[in-house]
């Protein structure tokens, strides 16, 4: 692997225009908002969604788990695709994939077709994330890319903060109910695609595509094998058991299979080239726990306040600003910063320090914790996740080769999303096991028996006694939770440490498709 410094870029036509940029950025950003919201708009609808289909705390992760699963194994082969073929054709097809699986969504009738419809989402938003990292670093060199991280921090704002708010709307408002919070979505869709098929112009790939099938299905098979395993341990049976042997055997012998399977692929869906770099090996081992931290804090906290705290959906969602707002202004700068100086490595440094001192902050939660220290917490964790989550991709952008962009971006999402899935797939099922020790606990001394198996409740439903036990049990787990991710937060800053800091290019070959 070749990496490129400020070296003379090869004589071509001449690199698209600030105005161009701007252009295309719109519809790139349009499509960016849609992945978000999908993403941010069902986390105060799931209580609701949980408890209208009469499903339990299982149900509640996988219908998070489905997207993130569907988006990491989709990932990597949207990828390997942009450096093939039309990366516009790749993400109008995304938008259509995403458009469909929201409006499978809406319509499922019971848990298993929700779970369904939400993983062909999560194929469409995976191509999203993956394909407009890769065009935007197509489009700008990385030197510059800060300068355009400020339109991407108003798209994180606006889209984070606007979809627990939308979602806790359309929750509390009757007359629409939480299916809306699927169908909302479809005309940002829709409008993505037309703007984008006036605005983006990129070079059309002249490489046949090959497709590693085999790859694919063997990394989708390990991924899916480990992530049920962290579900259902200590839940359906325990951590230690003949369950567990067999399911991590399964994944390591998948695991196996699928890197003597990539020696062998002409076009393999993940290149084991990639992990020759320390760069890379670096980022992807930082972006693994960062994944859980991002993946955790949208996840759990929306779940906290509405069951803990007793909130409506609406305000769960203003509750959790502190959060979004420092990640999307931590974002906004943070680029600047880099950008102007030309330095990424103290800024991830800084970023990673926050994440472990937000997560130990939100560790000491329980029922009733002051709100002024809740918002510390979500204030320390969304600065540190607003400055590490695109600048580590940055990073490795910044090491590869231009020809290369697709393949490395796309690997380190994979891996940002697999740590984040099996952070919500574990810590759900931590969750789950906990809360159910707490409230057998408190209903023993109330003298009421625990009924085991139920759906996961809604508090105003309970009567007032058990009530108080069931948000106390929440507020536990809950602070339980964030409380064993602050460690895991620490080998994110020991992996930043050691990468190393190569000065950031200031060109790349952009050529404009007819």
């Amino acid at each position: 692997m070749t990496v490129l410094n400020d070296a003379p870029a090869p004589a071509g036509p001449a690199p698209m225009t600030r105005a161009q940029i701007r252009q295309a950025l719109s519809g790139l950003y349009l499509g960016i908002f849609v992945a978000i919201l999908s993403s941010t708009i069902v986390t105060n609808a799931l209580p609701a969604i949980v408890a209208d289909l009469h499903a339990g705390q299982s149900v509640y992760t996988w219908i998070i788990i489905a997207t993130l699963l569907a988006m990491t194994v989709s990932a990597p082969v949207w990828g390997k695709l942009a450096d093939l073929v039309s990366k516009k054709l790749l993400i109008q097809l995304g938008l259509t994939i995403f458009t469909a699986g929201s409006v499978l969504s809406g319509l499922a009738s019971d848990p298993a077709l929700l779970i369904a419809a939400r993983a062909v989402q999560g194929i469409g938003a995976g191509g999203l994330l993956a394909l407009i990292q890769v065009i935007i670093a197509t489009m700008i060199p990385p030197r510059e890319l800060g300068r355009y991280s400020g339109y991407f921090g108003a798209v994180l704002a606006v889209g984070t903060s606007a979809g627990p708010l939308l979602g806790g709307f359309i929750v509390d408002t009757g007359w629409l109910g939480w299916r809306w919070c699927f169908f909302v979505g479809v005309p940002f869709a829709v409008a993505a695609l037309v703007v984008l098929q006036k605005t983006l112009h990129l070079p059309v790939a002249k490489r046949p595509a090959r497709i590693d099938w085999a790859g694919t299905t063997l990394l989708t098979a390990a991924a899916s094998l480990l992530l049920l395993w962290v579900t259902f341990a200590g839940d359906k049976y325990a951590w230690l058991s003949w369950q567990t042997a067999v399911m991590l055997g399964g994944t390591v012998l998948l695991s196996l299979v699928f890197v003597l399977v990539e020696r062998r692929a002409k076009d393999p869906v993940l290149p084991l080239w990639l992990f020759r770099s320390r760069t890379i090996v670096l980022a992807i081992g930082a972006s693994l726990v960062i994944g859980i931290a991002l993946y955790a804090a949208s996840t759990f906290l929306s779940q906290y306040f509405q069951v803990a705290e007793g909130q409506s959906a609406t305000r769960s969602g203003l509750l959790a600003l502190p959060l979004i707002l420092s990640l999307a202004v931590a974002s906004t700068i943070g680029g600047r910063i880099i950008t102007t100086t030309g330095r990424w490595k103290p800024v991830l440094v800084a970023g990673s320090l926050l994440i472990t001192l937000g997560l130990g902050v939100l560790g000491l939660t329980r029922d009733g914790t002051a709100y002024w220290q809740l918002s510390i917490g979500m204030g320390l964790l969304g600065l540190g996740l607003g400055t590490t989550l695109q600048n580590l991709v940055l990073a490795v952008q910044n090491s590869v080769n231009p020809s290369e962009l697709g393949s490395a971006s796309s690997s380190v999402a994979f891996f940002r999303t697999l740590g984040g899935t099996i952070g919500v797939s574990a810590l759900g099922a931590v969750l789950a096991g906990q809360v159910s020790r707490y409230t057998s606990d408190g209903l023993a001394a109330l003298g009421v028996p625990a009924v085991s198996g139920g759906s996961s409740p809604r508090p105003a439903d309970l009567p007032a006694p058990v009530r108080v036990v069931v948000e106390g049990a929440f507020g536990h787990a809950t602070g339980n939770l964030f409380l064993y991710a602050a460690p895991l937060a620490l080998i994110a800053l020991v992996c930043i440490l050691f990468i190393r800091e190569v000065p950031l290019r200031t060109s790349n070959v952009v050529r404009d498709e007819p």
